[in-house]
């Protein structure tokens, strides 16, 4: 049992357990041993004009803690190199509504990042940023903008259909330019919240991190107190991720893991949904790609001409970094992204190309296993292939995913075929 401690400063005991890992929560202490999360997100909140509600601070308290510690516990010290028991207190403004919940997100985060959580919720977190001048948007709804295709068409399609989202960004090295970009172009001037999340901790980094979409949508929770519903109703929160990559089925037995991650599955989101409505956090979720590829997704956006000034300069490559801000080709979401421009027959215009740019070439697992894949898809059909990763499902819901996944790997065995892989 690994235990992490995220608190204010003041919390802090002097001398600090050696066993215990210390983070202190959107503030640096700058004391040797003693990690921070989120340091700038107070400061950027007032700059943006916000009023946060207290329950939606401590979803981002929640999340911040977890997605830290999800990145300071490495899985190769655990027993069998992957699961990992976690004990993490969090110091929040109000834990009593959260308390009540512990049990159901203690299983939301086994799920999401396939760890043993014990969770501890106190009093004394950091006080709730608010903005001395809130800002006066005329946003109607929230849309995640992470910087990829999906999101892009997302952006796309919202304000073609007339809406008015406040994109909501969560920085990662390579990504900022190009969603500062989409926003602005899609956007008004004050319609974006373009927030990062930065872990600083002693020693080595966990690579898988299973954990970090919650902090996504904790943004998306605390950007929601900036839109006005005059009907009282929940502020939509837009997820634009398509439905093949949402559900994520296992290209093999030996892929489970960090290789099978679950940031949008249909479990994980309804589960999000659920601790939202019983804390009181006044959004809704919405999927309107839920039942999509991401060659459907784009061969179906509602402007073709904004996509295509604007799709050259999304990221989907999960090795962006490793290749100095360039996309590998190979990987997983490589390939997706690939196989999606062909079947919507678009010219593939991503910007610096790829590194590698023939796949029949390629050295890399993810080329293998998506082709062993594709064949047992293939010779077996889609029941034997997603065997038990639908079992989630209800009857009318697992037809569904079955066609979708079907759609998903015919678009990408006509990648693999095309060149040459199979």
């Amino acid at each position: 049992m690994k235990k992490v401690m995220c608190c204010p400063e003041s919390l802090l005991p002097d001398p600090i357990d050696p066993d215990i890992l210390y983070f202190t929560t959107f503030y640096s202490t700058g004391r040797e041993g003693i990690g921070h999360i989120a340091v700038d997100l107070p400061t950027a909140i007032r700059r943006d004009g916000l009023e946060p509600s207290v329950r939606a601070w401590d979803f981002a308290a929640i999340a911040s803690a977890v997605a830290a510690s999800d990145k300071a516990i490495l899985r190769q010290d655990s027993a069998d190199g992957w699961t990992r028991m976690i004990e993490l207190s969090i110091c929040l403004c109000e834990p009593a509504p959260w308390d009540a919940k512990r049990a159901e997100l203690e299983s939301l985060l086994g799920f999401l990042t396939g760890d043993f959580w014990t969770l501890r919720l106190l009093p004394g977190g950091k006080e709730v940023p608010k903005a001395k001048k809130p800002m006066n948007r005329s946003a109607d709804c929230v849309c995640l903008l992470s910087g990829g295709i999906d999101s892009l068409v997302g952006a796309i399609d919202q304000t073609a259909a007339g809406k008015k989202p406040l994109f909501v960004s969560q920085v990662v090295r390579g990504d900022r330019d190009a969603q500062a970009r989409f926003s602005s172009t899609l956007g008004s001037s004050n319609c974006h919240c373009q927030w990062s999340f930065a872990v600083g901790h002693p020693g080595s980094s966990e690579k898988s991190t299973r954990a970090r979409s919650i902090v996504f949508f904790a943004f998306a929770a605390l950007a929601a107190s900036a839109v006005f519903s005059s009907k009282k109703q929940p502020v939509e929160i837009i997820v634009p991720e398509n439905g093949f990559i949402s559900l994520n089925v296992p290209l093999g037995p030996g892929r489970l893991g960090s290789l099978s991650t679950k940031t949008t599955h249909p479990v994980y989101m309804t589960g999000i949904q659920a601790l939202w409505d019983a804390v009181g956090i006044h959004a809704s979720l919405s999927f309107p790609y839920r039942e999509r590829t991401k060659g459907e997704l784009l061969l179906q956006c509602a402007d073709q001409k904004q996509l295509a000034a604007l799709i050259g300069d999304s990221t989907s490559c999960g090795k962006f970094q490793r290749h100095n801000l360039r996309h590998c080709g190979e990987c997983v979401p490589c390939m997706v992204r690939r196989a999606a421009f062909l079947r919507a027959q678009l010219p593939d215009i991503t910007a610096k190309g790829y590194c590698r740019q023939c796949l029949k070439t390629s050295e890399s697992k993810d080329v293998a296993a998506a082709a062993a894949a594709y064949l047992r898809y293939r010779d077996k059909g889609i029941r034997r292939f997603v065997g038990g990763a639908l079992a989630f499902a209800s009857q009318g819901e697992r037809g569904r995913y079955e066609a979708l996944v079907s759609r998903g790997m015919d678009e990408l065995g006509q990648l693999l075929i095309g060149h040459g892989v199979i």
